[in-house]
């Protein structure tokens, strides 16, 4: 009996490792036959080292020249047609905008995509050709039998079903990409030195990464000696990329920092006091905040999209209006200056994480969607 195959399609390779690796090797120990197609950065060597198969995808995750586009999408058909896998996992918008073409095209037996985070494609106010033809060529691709997506917020599914691409039963929700909760374990604030406000995500001006730093400036003068501002993450080639002068500009070093790409980000939240994310980009679930709910921080984040859902307001954190620099800084304010809210909602994060993130729960959750796919239960 042939061991059925399953390709985990990811747009890049250190974002499989951080939000896929998981659930990835979950399925390998369930005997699938996995492969991992993923753009190589330079981080294939540590999907080889975990045990995987991996194959480089000839993809720009941010590029839109229709001819460069139109190469990934015969390469995947090249590939589904060759390799017949019995399942194929799309992770990403422009994997799943050209794998399910691909795979409708190559009679893939079961497509899964994983929508985390739509990236303004469906917003109201982006008028981009891109955005007027893509739900068009989803609509497509999605119309077959034996598909499911999986979505990490019910805005997303709602978008989904309201543009037609699916019908409301194909949707499935998994809150997050999950975290190991022995790892991400809980840990009391640090006792000692400042305060340590940290936001770990992309340099990409959508994240909110001047609204913070606008916001720490208003609070030197109470908190100049006392806290300090950490940004935490890499430039991109976002079309919003913040760039190294313009962080320069805003960071002096010693009260607000840029840390750059760090692969030591669990230690970091763990020796922080507040997370502070004020994204207005479209998320899916940011698995920054995932991760600091686990550790048991308490988080101020947008009241958006994907943000929301990891945070209850008032209890484990607050939910501020996109954009509100003012009531940023009136809750950043808050937190700084009182030790016992930052501990009470501390706890009420690692619970909040422990009832929705649980990687165990995510793993469980992806084979059971793998082996519906196949018409197993």
């Amino acid at each position: 009996m042939r061991q059925k195959k399953l390709f985990m399609v990811v747009n890049v390779d250190w974002f499989f490792l951080s939000h896929r690796l998981p659930v990835a090797l979950a399925a390998k120990d369930a005997g699938w036959d996995i492969t991992i197609v993923t753009a190589d950065t330079g981080k294939m060597h540590v999907i080889k080292e975990n045990g995987l198969k991996v194959i480089n995808l000839p993809m720009s995750r941010s590029g839109m020249n229709i001819m460069e586009e139109l190469k990934t999408l015969r390469f995947l058909y090249n590939l589904y047609s060759k390799e017949r896998p019995d399942v194929v996992h799309h992770v990403g918008m422009k994997t799943i905008l050209w794998g399910t073409l691909a795979a409708k095209f190559s009679k893939v037996k079961g497509v899964v995509n994983a929508i985390s985070g739509l990236g303004g494609f469906f917003a109201e106010d982006n008028k981009g050709l891109l955005s007027k033809v893509m739900p068009k060529v989803l609509k497509f691709s999605h119309n077959r039998p034996n598909l499911l997506c999986i979505f990490q917020n019910d805005d997303d599914w709602g978008l989904y079903v309201k543009h037609g691409i699916i019908k409301h039963e194909q949707g499935r929700f998994i809150k997050g990409s999950g975290v190991d909760l022995k790892d991400y374990c809980y840990t009391e604030e640090p006792k000692e030195g400042k305060v340590k406000v940290i936001l770990t995500a992309r340099m990409i001006v959508e994240k909110g990464i001047f609204l913070l730093t606008e916001a720490a400036e208003r609070l030197r003068p109470k908190y100049g000696e006392v806290a300090e501002f950490l940004l935490v993450g890499g430039l991109d080639d976002h079309p919003g990329a913040i760039t190294k002068e313009q962080l320069d500009a805003v960071c002096d070093g010693k009260y607000i920092k840029w840390l750059g790409y760090r692969t030591d980000v669990r230690d970091l939240l763990k020796q922080c006091h507040i997370v502070a994310f004020p994204s207005y980009y479209m998320e899916g679930l940011p698995k920054s905040l995932i991760e600091a709910d686990a550790v048991g921080r308490p988080i101020i984040t947008s009241n958006s999209v994907g943000c929301k859902e990891t945070v209850v307001d008032g209890e484990n954190g607050f939910l501020i209006t996109p954009k509100d620099v003012d009531a940023l800084t009136e809750k950043l304010d808050l937190l700084i200056g009182n030790a016992e809210l930052r501990k009470s909602m501390g706890l009420a994060s690692r619970k909040y994480a422990e009832k929705y993130f649980d990687i165990e729960i995510v793993k469980e959750r992806h084979l059971n969607i793998y082996n519906e796919l196949l018409g197993k239960k």
